[in-house]
Formats: C-alpha cells, sequence, structure tokens
C-alpha cells in the first residue's frame, strides 16, 4: 500500500500520514486539512489563505523550496 503524501487545502502543508481531516462539500468536492485552525479558516470564517500572514508564510516557505529544487535539477 503506498501513501500518496496530501497538501493542505489552506495553508499548503503536506498533511501527516493519519492526522488531517477530509472535508467533503454537498457538491463532493474534497478538501484536505491539517489542523481545525486551517478548517475553520477555509469552511467556517470563509477566509483568504493569501491574505493571512501565518498561512502566507508557509505558502513560500514551499514555492521557495519547490523553485531550488527545480533549480538543482535544471543544472
Amino acid at each position: 500500500m503506498s501513501y500518496t503524501p496530501k497538501r493542505c487545502s489552506f495553508c499548503s502543508r503536506i498533511i501527516s500520514l493519519g492526522t488531517g481531516v477530509m472535508f467533503i462539500r454537498n457538491d463532493a468536492a474534497t478538501f484536505w486539512y491539517c489542523s481545525s485552525k486551517c478548517r475553520k479558516n477555509a469552511t467556517v470564517l470563509h477566509r483568504d489563505a493569501r491574505k493571512l500572514k501565518w498561512a502566507r508564510q508557509t505558502i513560500k516557505a514551499i514555492q521557495k523550496g519547490q523553485k531550488s529544487a527545480t533549480s538543482k535539477a535544471k543544472v
């Protein structure tokens, strides 16, 4: 059995195996959240992750890591 890592639909963190919450809307859209903090901010409070400092820092760190990984592969 293989495990494909999931990313949080709100802050883009990688969700560890056995943790996190899967949220399914009535229109069958599936969202994965790493914590109740992310789930509440997205579903209950309808906040935008790009406007929150803590979520934005995580997203930027992930993007920076991906850019450096792709630049290493090109060299």
